[in-house]
């Protein structure tokens, strides 16, 4: 049996947080996760209907790509982990990451889809 950690959306957030830390402009450590992502948006869209949108479309995304993740897992994604890097191992932690574009990374195998 196959141990699966992943949570997409939350390491999404996460970097939020830390891009608004380093620019020094901390968010509030109370903050909602849709009003961090929100105030991501809000940094580039014209309005704040359009960073809503932004932001409601990007969760959905990140969800949609950590499900077919999920449903695919045992039928194509372990196969090709074990051939492209000889992980053999059980527990599997998957991550987005941004360095160079976004990508989801597995931590004990160092797998990596671009996204």
């Amino acid at each position: 049996m196959n141990d699966i950690q992943i949570d997409l959306y939350r390491d999404w957030i996460d970097t939020v947080k830390e891009i608004f830390r380093g620019s020094g402009q901390p968010l509030a450590d109370n903050i909602s996760d849709a009003e961090a992502a929100l105030a991501y948006f809000m940094e580039t869209a014209v309005s704040e209907e359009e960073a809503i949108q932004q932001r409601d479309a990007n969760e959905k995304r990140l969800y949609t790509l950590q499900n077919v993740i999920l449903d695919n897992f045992e039928t194509v994604i372990i196969s090709d982990i074990r051939n492209r890097t000889g992980y053999s191992g059980n527990k599997f932690i998957f991550k987005w990451v941004y360095n160079k574009g976004e990508h989801i990374i597995e931590q004990h195998s160092a797998y990596r889809i671009p996204l």
